[in-house]
Order: structure tokens, then C-alpha cells, then sequence
């Protein structure tokens, strides 16, 4: 067909976008235009079914056939062999659209999202090659327990979803970067997510969440954590508590807070190697030291607003001034913040 010969993309990328192709087969594109694909975008097309003459594309590592009228996938994908991302986002896809034998194929990315899935296919749950899986803007409304056979995924996004829990399996996937469980309708967060030692972002903002467990405070890697549109943001800082310094770490301050000198002489080695590990209060208004026993803040992270969230600091006592704590309160703050002393809130801005 005339159409593709007239395809953009270099030798190992065709790109067939915005064509208007239907279900046709790709008879017409040379053999070794076939063989030599290892990218092909037909997204923005007429597409409703995957014919099975795409595995003819053998050494595809990359499909894209996202917003077609996608009902079906065909049972013979499973010979692309070589195939590492699938996305086939904004279709019409749900849980009866894959084929069988899907979970062979050896897939890392794969993004489902805006599709009518109303619970995640059986099949997702086999690829344990797979780091990256979107089914953002579905209708699932449970996550299944099976979600740890995934031990490989980094980045799971499942926003935008009518999902009321989470389960505690999820706390065991030991490479989970980053977890998206924005615009559900979320009431809880189970402890057992304290396990997620690898995760730097959680999105949970825009659900029903009252409370949060206090285990998450153990997620030492996280970096992120946008909660806007909960109630629970002024009960949780309320709650959270300090753990008093023991009597080395007070003398261990003093020394170095007064900068007393020591050496191996004047101590045995394992003081002498306590000493050295102090870590210095970020807050420049403040010059004390802290060891093992320090306030952390969770770094309550907006993504597209103006609001008064925790700001994720370690500072040497709850009697430090937090480093932002100066900034102003703006008309929009609640009556409940002014119960809330002023170091344990910060303000982020990020556009």
C-alpha cells in the first residue's frame, strides 16, 4: 500500500501515526522493512484488532498502538519474541481483550491505561520480567494480592481508577520506585507498605485516606509524597512524636557542639568512631549536631497547587526552627493549621 511506503522513520523505526489505517494486514510493507523495524507507532488510527500479521515485525522491541478503537489483541503477539514496551493506551480494551498466553512474552514496559479494564487482567500478573505497568483511568477497584509476583516493577501507576484498598502484598516488592494510587477512593494505607525500602514517590493525593500509618515514617528512600485532597494532613503532624536522644547521644552532642577536642588517646575507638558519624543540623539558624535520635518531617509533596504540607526535614529537636519556618500564612490556610505548631509545616510550591 502506497501510504506505507510513504512512512516516516529511519531503518529501525516506522512510523505509521495519523494515517487513518483500519484493520488491514501489513502484506505490503517489504520483508526487510519488517525485519528491520524495531519501533513501530500506529497510534491516532482506526485500529480495532491487532491482526496477527504483526508478528511478522520479528525483531520489534518497541509497539505503540495507543488511541485507536482497540477491542482486541491477537493471541499470535506472543511471537515477538524480542517486544520490551507495549503501549497501548486510550483504547477499548478490558480484562477479556488479551490473549491467554500474554504473561509469556518478556515485556518490561507496558501501559494499559485509559482502556475499560474493570479488573487487572490475570495475564499482567505473569510478566515478571515487567518494571513499568500503567493501567491508569480504568475502572479496577482492587488491586489483586498476586500484584507481588511483579518482584521486578519499579513503577506501577494506577490513578484515576475507582480502587478502594490496598493490599498488604503490595509492602513486597522489594524494587517499587515509584507507586501512583492518585483519584481512587482510597480509605487506608497498610502498614506493611513500610517494606517498600526501595520507594522515592507515593502519590496518593485526591482519596478518602483519615489516617496514615505510622510504619511509613521507616521509608527512609522517600522523597515524595503528594496527599492533597485527604482530610488527614493537620491529625497526622498532631501525632507524630520524637524520640528523646539517650544519655551517649546528649554527651556526644556536648562535645561536639562545643567543639571539644578528643583523640584515641583520650578514648576507647568505638566513642571515638561515634563521634565522627554526627551529623550536623541542616537548619542554619541552628548549630547543633544530632546522632541516632533526630526529628524527621515526611516531605508532603504537591504537585500542581499552593499548600501548607510537611516538608520532609531532620533536624537535632522539635525545638528547632525548621529552616522555611518564617514563611508567611496565606489567606487560604485552614483555622486547624493555627493549632499546628509553625516548625512542623511548610509551604510548596511546585507549578
Amino acid at each position: 500500500m502506497e501510504v506505507f511506503e510513504e512512512a516516516n522513520g529511519s531503518e529501525s523505526v516506522l512510523d505509521l501515526s495519523r494515517l487513518s489505517l483500519n484493520d488491514q494486514s501489513f502484506d505490503t510493507i517489504g520483508d526487510k522493512r519488517r525485519k528491520d523495524t524495531k519501533q513501530l507507532y500506529l497510534c491516532y488510527n482506526r485500529i480495532t484488532v491487532l491482526q496477527n500479521s504483526i508478528c511478522s515485525f520479528a525483531n520489534l522491541e518497541f509497539l505503540d498502538i495507543s488511541n485507536n478503537a482497540l477491542t482486541v489483541v491477537c493471541e499470535d503477539i506472543i511471537r515477538l519474541t524480542k517486544l520490551k514496551t507495549l503501549v497501548a493506551k486510550n483504547n477499548r480494551l478490558n480484562e477479556f481483550s488479551l490473549p491467554k498466553h500474554f504473561g509469556s512474552l518478556q515485556l518490561e514496559v507496558l501501559n494499559l491505561s485509559g482502556n475499560r479494564f474493570d479488573e487487572m487482567p490475570s495475564q499482567c500478573l505473569q510478566l515478571l520480567r515487567l518494571q513499568s505497568l500503567s493501567l491508569g483511568g480504568n475502572r479496577l477497584k482492587s488491586i489483586p494480592a498476586e500484584i507481588d509476583n511483579l518482584t521486578s516493577l519499579e513503577m506501577l501507576y494506577l490513578g484515576g481508577n475507582q480502587i478502594c484498598s490496598i493490599p498488604a502484598e503490595l509492602g513486597n516488592m522489594p524494587c517499587l520506585t515509584y507507586l501512583v494510587l492518585c483519584d481512587n477512593r482510597i480509605q487506608s494505607v497498610p502498614p506493611q507498605l513500610h517494606r517498600l525500602h526501595s520507594l522515592r514517590s507515593l502519590s496518593l493525593h485526591n482519596n478518602l485516606l483519615t489516617y496514615l500509618p505510622r510504619e511509613i515514617l521507616s521509608l527512609l528512600q522517600l522523597q515524595e509524597l503528594s496527599l492533597r485532597g485527604n482530610p488527614l494532613v493537620v491529625r497526622f503532624i498532631k501525632d507524630m512524636t520524637y524520640d528523646p536522644p539517650s544519655l551517649l547521644e546528649l554527651a556526644g552532642r556536648t562535645v561536639k557542639s562545643k567543639n571539644l577536642l578528643y583523640s584515641h588517646q583520650d578514648l576507647p575507638n568505638h566513642l571515638v568512631n561515634y563521634l565522627d558519624m554526627s551529623c550536623k543540623c541542616p537548619n542554619p539558624k541552628c548549630a547543633g549536631v544530632y546522632f541516632d535520635s533526630c526529628v524527621r518531617h515526611i516531605k508532603f509533596v504537591d504537585f500542581c497547587g499552593k499548600y501548607r504540607l510537611p516538608l520532609m526535614h531532620y533536624l537535632c529537636s522539635p525545638e528547632c526552627t525548621s529552616p522555611c519556618s518564617s514563611n508567611p500564612q496565606s489567606d487560604a490556610d485552614s483555622d486547624d493549621d493555627n493549632s499546628v505548631p509553625a516548625h512542623r509545616l511548610q509551604r510548596v510550591l511546585l507549578g
